[in-house]
């Protein structure tokens, strides 16, 4: 009888071992998850640059080092445009960065090329290689119920800069028009 009840406690303490290692690799696996996905970035640019096609430059503006394939900009049937918020603010829904550029081609047009160009004939068709006045880090999607609710009341409770991380500010103000 005491073995029968000495192994049914090894048994229980066993299971809730293997339980919480379950637990702890499952904690460690949802962590790995969201460090996966890509942060929700907030930007706001000197001007409307919407629906032309971003690219990131190195940090000294001097090289492309990332640019779509026009194929990579069709999303179902639609294209990756930024969302807008208040305040002219705009999420980013295509993958840009601190050293973002614009080009002077749109999303509708880029997917119309039949290959992409090379990275010199992205390069020439840069419009603005400074385009950003504030670049936000505010986590991922995952912290969001309702996205763009929240990021509105955010931007209209002034708390970006508390609830996010600034990445980039310029001092860009001169010639500045609410566009949207």
């Amino acid at each position: 009888m005491k073995l029968n009840l000495l192994v049914l406690m090894l048994l229980g303490i066993s299971c809730t071992t293997k339980k919480e290692v379950m637990q702890n690799d499952s904690i460690k696996l949802f962590e790995q998850i969201l460090v996966l996905q890509p942060p929700v970035l907030i930007y706001k640019t000197k001007k409307n640059y919407n629906d032309l096609v971003p690219v990131l430059l190195s940090d000294d503006g001097k090289t492309i080092i990332s640019y779509p394939h026009p194929k990579d900009l069709i999303v179902g049937n639609s294209y990756p445009l930024p969302t807008i918020l208040h305040g002219g603010y705009l999420i980013d829904n295509r993958g840009i960065g601190k050293n973002v550029a614009f080009l002077n081609i749109t999303y509708e047009e880029y997917t119309k090329l039949k290959s992409a160009p090379s990275a010199a004939e992205i390069y020439n068709l840069i419009i603005d290689k400074e385009p950003l006045m504030e670049l936000y880090d505010c986590g991922t999607r995952a912290k969001f119920n309702n996205i763009e609710k929240e990021l509105n009341s955010l931007i209209d409770n002034n708390k970006l800069v508390t609830d996010c991380k600034l990445i980039k500010k310029t001092a860009y103000n001169s010639g500045f028009k609410k566009w949207r």
